[in-house]
């Protein structure tokens, strides 16, 4: 099974691709979709260039599955609704390319990567390598990219069978009702 990760960012999104066979893992390719030569202000055009890119990338090396790091809050919101932005162009670009795609927070890849959630991105571009025997350290946004890939290639048919078995649904307990927590 081939596996597109992308790691969605409004000016650098990084994708990687592994094959996987059960836990043999093998690297097949990664980079970045720069929007940095457009206009900071033009966010429609940075929009189109990584639903583009991320097609290109989808329709060369044609992955059977996908997976995107799901976005975490930051503190401006503006900030974090741009990133969501260009997380659903990505996820718009898979989708369009008919691929299944899954979601992961950088702390489930990081725990499934490195064995901790806490890991630096120093680690975990060190651990990729090692995992995939690259010669080199892959950059930053390239890396989250194929740790994106290498934990849906150890997590995906686990989850894919509980779904089977199973609804997944949201949690119900420890909500918070009227300013208390059950």
């Amino acid at each position: 099974m081939r596996i597109l990760g992308i790691d969605p960012g409004l000016q650098t999104t990084g994708f990687g691709l592994v094959d996987a066979d059960g836990q043999k893992l093998a690297y097949v390719a990664s980079g970045t979709i720069r929007t940095t030569h457009l206009a900071l202000g033009d966010l429609p055009s940075r929009i189109k260039a990584l639903y583009e890119g991320i097609r290109e990338v989808a329709q060369r090396y044609q992955p059977d599955a996908a997976t995107v790091e799901i976005v975490f809050v930051n503190v401006n919101p503006q900030s974090t609704l741009m990133l969501g932005q260009a997380r659903g162009a990505c996820i718009t670009a898979l989708v369009s390319c008919d691929l299944p795609v899954a979601e992961y927070t950088a702390l489930q890849m990081k725990k499934s990567v490195v064995g901790t959630g806490r890991a630096a991105k120093s680690q975990v571009q060190e651990m990729v390598m090692r995992l995939l025997k690259l010669p080199g350290l892959p950059g930053t946004d390239a890396a989250d990219a194929l740790g994106m890939a290498i934990t849906h290639a150890h997590a995906g048919a686990s989850m894919a069978r509980l779904a089977g078995i199973t609804e997944l649904s949201r949690k119900t307990h420890a909500m918070f009702r009227n300013g208390r927590s059950y």
